[in-house]
């Protein structure tokens, strides 16, 4: 007879989340997992394989939470660019928000950390990346159809520039304690969406 797992598998995995995403990789340890878990070391191996693979699947879960929110954010039918600008202005705030600021994102934080030399996590990366890149070109090109944004700007270029600037506003964001330095860099970053 097979054996039932004493704890949740999912509440595990948020709660291993939550401390990667305060301590970054490296700070945490698989002590520390195996006190925020409350759960034995052989069963995280067991369940979840060891910390690195722990680490990405953590990842996998922030992204699977955090993108949804995007693609309804941006693939609102309407005018598109009201909704850009929203987008803009919210990582902007949050990245302003003493609570938020603190923690970043997570797959900024990854970014940082460990893609320069971890190829897992750099595809992890790159693969957030290019979605919020391809909603903000999806949305551009509908806001440029639609009269919104005018015939001559680059839509993949200002999806480009605006994913650089929504990564930007995190890392500073996180470093900095004045809010109108990530304020106004997005306020300024919108005056190129015309």
């Amino acid at each position: 007879m097979a054996r039932t797992k004493e704890f949740d598998p999912e509440a595990a995995l948020q709660a291993a989340l939550e401390l990667f995403w305060q301590r970054g990789y490296e700070a945490t340890s698989m002590s520390d997992l195996v006190e925020r878990l409350g759960v034995g070391r052989a069963s995280i191996y067991a369940t979840f394989g060891n910390k690195h693979e722990l680490y990405l699947k953590a990842l996998e879960r922030y992204q699977q939470a955090r993108d949804p929110l995007l693609l309804r954010e941006l693939s609102q039918p309407g005018p598109a660019l009201p909704a850009v600008r929203a987008v803009v202005r919210r990582f902007a705030d949050e990245a302003a928000t003493e609570e938020k600021r603190l923690t970043g994102c997570f797959v900024t934080n990854t970014a940082a950390e460990l893609a320069p030399h971890d190829p897992a996590a750099a595809r992890r990366v790159e693969h957030s990346w290019d979605h919020i890149e391809t909603l903000f070109h999806s949305a551009l090109v509908r806001a440029q159809a639609q009269g919104e944004l005018a015939a001559d700007r680059d839509p993949l270029a200002l999806a480009r520039m605006l994913l650089v600037l929504l990564q930007g506003l995190r890392v500073v964001g996180k470093a900095s304690a004045d809010p109108a330095r990530v304020r106004d860099a997005a306020t300024q970053a919108l005056t190129l969406l015309h």
